[in-house]
Parts: structure tokens; sequence; C-alpha cells
């Protein structure tokens, strides 16, 4: 009887021992798991919630809280002028404090205060016109509207061909082309001022942004002769120098000079009577 009590004393303390040392394990495990977390969570950078296009939006369209959505974007390189607070991004739900679209969001792009009107304001080009600027329409064709390549956002230098008038004494050159205005924008081609065109368009007019000195240039230009554009590449910062080309220069003939005159020696003379014969008699000139 005694044996049988002391080999269960035995099996009872190798169980306690083993409950006591499966327990520490699962503790050390957790401790470790959680100084872990902890360590993560030190290392996680910090984020906000802002607004991002939930589909593409095109310009022009409307705003609405179905075409946004919130997600989280780390606060290291949030983009200025996001939204983060619904309130501010529609102030309400009347069409009269609507946001538009004023350049094309691709899906999960921020929305940014320079993308969209402010409320209730339209997307019409008025909107992309800074201060001190004013739109004018230049007629063009296939050839001068650089094959239908032209699309708002584009910048375009504007030459002039016609025929100077000349000056008092001096020939006329016949026509001549001449840069007249350098790196203007287009902010609408015909009816579209969005800059999501897919495809060629022949336009017959574009609408630049220009400052009212330039207005007056251009309609100058335009009611004097034709006028064509040439397309700047998107990363061009140069600026075009002075540019005129009139025929003898584009055939490489040098300019006309006017003829030389000679001069040529005073005679004088006096006139004698001999009978009927009149004679003329060279003597010294005295002036």
């Amino acid at each position: 009887m005694r044996a049988v009590f002391g080999l269960v004393l035995i099996v009872g303390v190798a169980l306690a021992g083993g409950a006591v040392m499966m327990a520490k394990n699962y503790i050390e495990t957790y401790q470790t798991a959680l100084a872990q977390e902890r360590a993560n969570g030190k290392n996680a950078v910090p984020t906000i919630d802002v607004f991002v296009a939930n589909e593409p939006l095109k310009y022009g369209q409307k705003l609405t809280k179905e075409s946004v959505r919130r997600v989280q974007w780390p606060q290291t390189s949030l983009p200025e002028g996001v939204f983060a607070d619904e309130t501010v991004l529609f102030p309400s739900d009347t069409a009269k404090d609507a946001r538009y679209v004023l350049r094309t969001m691709e899906k999960g792009e921020p929305i940014l205060a320079v993308k969209v009107t402010a409320p209730g304001e339209d997307a019409g080009i008025t909107s992309r016109l800074e201060r001190g600027m004013r739109a004018f329409a230049i007629r063009v064709d296939v050839a001068s509207g650089v094959s239908g390549f032209l699309r708002p956002g584009d910048r375009v230098d504007v030459y002039w061909s016609g025929e100077p008038p000349s000056q008092r004494g001096q020939d006329r050159r016949g026509e001549v082309t001449r840069l007249i205005q350098t790196n203007i924008e287009l902010i609408a081609v015909d009816q579209t001022a969005g800059n999501d065109i897919s495809e060629a368009v022949i336009a017959r007019t574009v609408t630049v942004a220009a400052r009212p000195e330039q207005v007056a240039v251009l309609a100058q230009a335009q009611s004097t002769g034709s006028l064509s554009l040439s397309l700047v590449g998107a990363e061009d910062d140069t600026i075009a120098a002075l540019v005129e080309v009139d025929q003898r220069k584009l055939l490489g003939l040098g300019s006309i000079e006017a003829p030389q005159q000679v001069q040529e020696d005073k005679v004088c003379t006096i006139r004698t009577r001999r009978g009927a014969e009149v004679m003329e008699i060279p003597i010294p000139c005295t002036d």
C-alpha cells in the first residue's frame, strides 16, 4: 500500500512539474510575440484617410460621393490639396454646391483641389484661365492645326504669314513668315476643353490663353494674314528667338542692293554765236 502511494506521489509531482514547464514556455512565447508586435508598431508609417477616385473621372464630370472613396495615405508623402474631410469635399447635397472635374483622373488617384472646381463653380474654360489671362480663338485647318494632334493643355508657337507694308523708298519684299508668339497654352480645341481626346481631331478653331497685349497681336495678325501653329514639346523649356523668313531667304538669295549712282564730272560751258552757228566752249567751273 505504501508503495502504491509513493508511486502516485511521484507521478503527481512529475505531472505538476511538466505543467509548470509548459506554462512557462507559453508565457515566454506570448511575451516574445507581444514585444515583436510592439516593435512593429513603432516602425509603422503614420497614415491619414484621404479621398481618391473610385472610378476614372473625365473633364466636366460631376463629382459625387459614389465616385470617390476613403483610403489610408502615408502622411510623409501626402500630396498638396488633398481632401480628408467629407464635409469640405461635399459641403452639401444640393446642385449649387456641386463640384466638377477639371482634369482627368484615374481610379485610385487622390482628389486634389486643383483637379476639381470650387463648390458651385462651372467647369467651363473660364475656370482654366489664370489671373490676368484672356481666352482667344484662332482659326486653323489640317495644315495650320498640326494635323489634328493638338490637345487642351498643349503649348504652341504661333507664326504669321503675310505681306508686310513697305516703307517709303523701299521695294516691297513680298510675303514673309515670322514667329510672333511663343509657348502659348491651348485651353480648348473646338468645343472640347478636356485633355482626354483619344484620337486625332481636325479642328476648325483652337482657344488659347493669352495676356491682353498678346490678344491684340494675335487679332491683328489674324486679320492681316494667316496663322500657323507649331507644337512645343512637353519637356521643352527653351525660348525661341526672332524668326523671319521671306522668299529670297527661303531660296538662299541675298538681299537686293540698290545700284550705286556714278557721279559724273561737272562740265561748265558758255555759248557763243558765230553768225548762224551756236557754239559751246568749255570753261573752268567756278563753284
